[in-house]
């Protein structure tokens, strides 16, 4: 017990008697440092007393499907900082694929009381995969927001960059430097963003009179797997290359260049996310930017509307994203370049 009172005394930065004063319920404590105390019991890895469990803890989980890509440390720093503001403090869960999966995130939040979730990534997005755990949540009427698109029938809040602009924005860009030989690689048939840039892809064709074959290529969002598909579009005689995020236009890139190819003088390749270091690859990436810091802040506001008692937003809010043109498009080669 006197550890205990220490260790949260010292996170919190108050006397043990404060400390002691909150779990026993005693009166003449300010409401900010009764939640400060009772948050850090969270965080700490201690027990509430019996008389408190029943309050949420100012916790709020960030479940994120990955850290490799840059993306989601971004998308995770902007919530954060945005959930300290208010007083709330980040659970950080970011699934491996060997470690612990999102639906035992959510158990585990759901057992610390925390005060809501926010996902940055996740199976809400694949329309094949089990969404048991977001029923749950529901249930439970657990704050809960959704970053980019998800299946239907979710019945949580939303906040995404426009796909479809985003992919018909790239798909200009590369017509008018020429290109007539577009491909599109995006990620598995049931991920529900990539079937909205599909869509725009095969509009935008439509729209700027390309009637030649459509190249299509998926992969899951790995630099491998992606140079893997990439290699087989070019192939097929891509001469540009949208991809589904700047991992994988990174991954186009490297095949290319296996393949003897020159980017842009070749191939020209664009990204999405606009990543903190595409402008430091070779050649720097012209993507798509999704507005992170702003998804991220307005995430969390949706978020602590519902906590506050309000009833979340049914539209999807949607971001418009930005072209950033840098040096891995250029305009279409004259000819067929030889492959190696």
């Amino acid at each position: 017990m006197t550890r205990r009172l220490a260790d949260v005394a010292r996170h919190v930065g108050v006397s043990q008697a404060t400390v002691s004063r909150v779990l026993n319920d005693k009166p003449g404590i300010s409401r900010a440092t009764r939640d400060a105390v009772l948050t850090a019991l969270d965080v700490l890895g201690y027990e509430r007393p019996a008389k408190l469990r029943g309050e949420r803890a100012r916790l709020v989980g960030i479940v994120l499907p990955e850290m490799a890509n840059p993306v989601f440390p971004a998308l995770a720093e902007a919530m954060a900082g945005a959930l300290a503001k208010r007083g709330f403090s980040p659970v950080l869960c970011t699934r491996t694929v060997d470690g612990v999966s999102e639906a035992d995130y959510v158990s585990i939040l759901l057992e610390q009381q925390v005060s809501g979730v926010l996902f940055g990534g996740g199976h809400y997005q694949e329309g094949d995969a089990d969404h048991g755990h977001y029923a749950l949540l529901r249930e439970r009427s657990l704050p809960t927001v959704l970053v980019n698109a998800a299946v239907d029938g979710l019945g949580f809040p939303q906040v995404g960059t426009d796909d479809a602009h985003g992919t018909d924005m790239a798909y200009a860009h590369l017509a008018a430097l020429g290109h007539d030989r577009i491909a599109v690689l995006l990620g598995p048939a049931d991920h529900v963003p990539s079937a909205r840039r599909l869509a725009a892809y095969l509009a935008a064709r439509d729209r700027h009179g390309h009637d030649g074959p459509v190249i299509v290529g998926r992969s899951p969002f790995t630099m491998a797997e992606a140079q893997v598909a990439a290699a087989r579009l070019i192939g097929e005689g891509a001469r540009a290359l949208i991809c589904a995020g700047d991992v994988m236009a990174i991954g186009a890139i490297r095949a290319a260049h296996r393949l003897g190819l020159s980017v842009p003088g070749d191939v020209s390749v664009v990204g999405f996310d606009d990543s903190p270091v595409m402008a430091c690859t070779d050649p720097p990436l012209t993507t798509i930017r999704q507005p992170v810091d702003a998804m991220g802040r307005a995430a969390v506001s949706l978020l602590l509307h519902q906590i506050e008692g309000h009833p979340g937003r049914r539209e999807e809010l949607l971001f418009e994203p930005e072209l950033v043109v840098r040096a891995s498009t250029g305009a279409a080669p004259r000819s067929a370049p030889r492959l190696a």
